[in-house]
């Protein structure tokens, strides 16, 4: 069956390219010129697999939108931006996003993001693993869940599919471009810090205190690490 898309886009003639080019690539595409109306989309259909979100809408901010998507589901969005500030970008990662492209993008550089985050998805949900456990810590691969102490913590699901690449290589350093390649499937260059962005809200959730973390470790200049021993 076709996999789902919702192309959040103002731009008429963006909107319509997106949706002819996503077409023949096999996708079924539904456009929301507005962020009401995407949103409206969202409430009354929760089989989208993924959405493709302008952040400059003419009725709200799409920052909005993927905050209200995150409230519901764990959807993967990737956002379209023309804003040269990062901070948007920044932003935008902490709330949920999964990945981002700058405008002006090449359409084939849309649909290699796009099918990296849907195959990151999938792979993860056919994962048959066993949980892992370290210490308080649970992860549950097959469950998409994070537990701490028995308590369920909060996590987009690329911050997930980070956490548990850093837990099944728990010991070994991974650069931030391995971590991309392990989660995306594939080497996409992507905005250098988000990686950081993602590891700081992992450890929010994941750390007794994140300023002193201690299940996931900065190693200068080389990356991040999963401590195999913990509490």
């Amino acid at each position: 069956m076709a996999e789902r898309v919702l192309v959040v886009e103002d731009d008429p003639r963006l909107a319509e390219m997106l949706s002819e080019y996503l077409g023949q690539a096999g996708f079924r595409v539904t456009l929301a010129a507005t962020g009401a109306t995407a949103q409206r989309q969202l409430a009354a259909d929760a089989s989208y697999d993924a959405v493709i979100l302008d952040l400059m809408l003419p009725d709200m901010d799409g920052l909005d939108v993927c905050r209200q998507i995150r409230t519901q589901s764990d959807t993967p969005v990737l956002m379209l931006t023309a804003r040269g500030d990062a901070i948007d970008r920044i932003i935008g990662l902490e709330l949920g996003a999964d990945d981002y492209l700058p405008k002006p993008f090449e359409p084939r550089e849309l649909l290699a993001r796009l099918r990296a985050i849907l195959r990151r998805r999938i792979s993860s949900k056919n994962a048959a693993e066993l949980p892992l456990r370290f210490g308080r810590l649970d992860i549950d691969s097959a469950a998409r869940a994070v537990l701490l102490d028995g308590v369920r913590c909060e996590l987009t699901s690329y911050q997930f599919d980070l956490l548990l690449a850093l837990a099944q290589n728990a010991g070994r350093v991974l650069s931030r471009e391995a971590l991309m390649d392990k989660v995306k499937g594939e080497h996409l260059e992507a905005f250098d810090r988000s990686i950081d962005v993602h590891m700081s809200r992992i450890r929010a959730a994941i750390e007794d205190d994140p300023k002193k973390p201690r299940r996931v470790i900065t190693v200068r200049g080389a990356g991040y690490v999963f401590a195999k021993a913990q509490d």
